[in-house]
């Protein structure tokens, strides 16, 4: 799970009164929280925050010590904070429908790979997927959230009985919720490995595509008693994500008269 966290801005998601008991968001290091433990100081409407940083696995025993069940993690390294090195579509399903969401994803991977880019797919471990597109971290995130906007508009424009990108659950009816919302400097996602604050205590999976055929396939396939033998295994469907990467110029291009995007 580390790699997936290095670098990376972080907030936390604990339990502090027990998996029972309320849970907390918190971005702000505590004053209690060691010094060789890695943060990162940003700003923030009225003044700053600084969030831990997550470069090894003491760091995360901590923070599970910490009853931090779940990180969220920025889409950005620290070393260049306004240009994300990844793009999130998160699948949203009104329902516990895994039928839509795999369908959608199937819609969105065709899209992007139109384009000329290399979409990778993993299970968020709640009832969804996250369809993620590594970048070369040469497009701000304003550019990064207007194609992801823009691809979002297309997807519902292709399938508009199934898909919404409606804000408020109330007038989603029964579509999926195509949520572009995580591309931005503030926000945060959950990142391959995490575990979840659902029962059985199922973990966010890096998947294949082929795997996705997989009818018996869910958000919730994973849990911590199987993750571990996946995680010593030689399966590896990100192998090589990061040479996947590339600018978002051409595919807007191709995108924004479809959409009247920005840039």
């Amino acid at each position: 799970m580390v790699p997936h966290l290095k670098q990376r801005r972080l907030t936390m998601q604990r339990w502090p009164q027990g998996i029972d008991g309320p849970a907390v968001f918190q971005k702000h290091t505590p004053a209690w929280f060691p010094s060789w433990i890695d943060r990162i100081t940003v700003p923030k409407k009225g003044g700053t925050v600084t969030h831990t940083v997550c470069n090894n696995a003491a760091t995360l025993v901590f923070l599970a010590n910490q009853n931090c069940l779940t990180p969220h993690v920025g889409l950005a390294r620290i070393d260049s904070m306004e240009h994300p090195d990844q793009l999130v579509f998160d699948l949203d399903p009104p329902e516990d429908d895994f039928g839509i969401v795999r369908s959608v994803a199937w819609s969105v991977r065709e899209l992007l790979e139109s384009l000329g880019l290399t979409p990778f797919v993993k299970t968020t471990g709640s009832r969804g997927l996250h369809v993620i597109i590594p970048l070369k971290r040469s497009d701000t995130f304003r550019r990064v959230r207007s194609f992801a906007r823009c691809v979002a508009g297309e997807i519902v424009r292709r399938h508009p009985n199934d898909v919404t990108t409606e804000l408020l659950k109330a007038k989603r009816g029964n579509r999926l919720f195509l949520d572009t919302n995580r591309n931005g400097s503030a926000q945060t996602a959950v990142p391959a490995w995490a575990v979840r604050a659902r029962d059985g205590a199922p973990v966010a999976m890096p998947i294949s595509w082929e795997e996705l055929e997989n009818p018996k396939l869910n958000a919730r396939t994973w849990t911590i008693h199987d993750a571990p033998e996946r995680a010593g295994s030689e399966v590896d469907p990100w192998k090589g994500m990061a040479r996947k990467a590339k600018n978002l110029g051409r595919a807007f291009d191709q995108l924004r008269d479809q959409c009247g995007a920005g840039s």
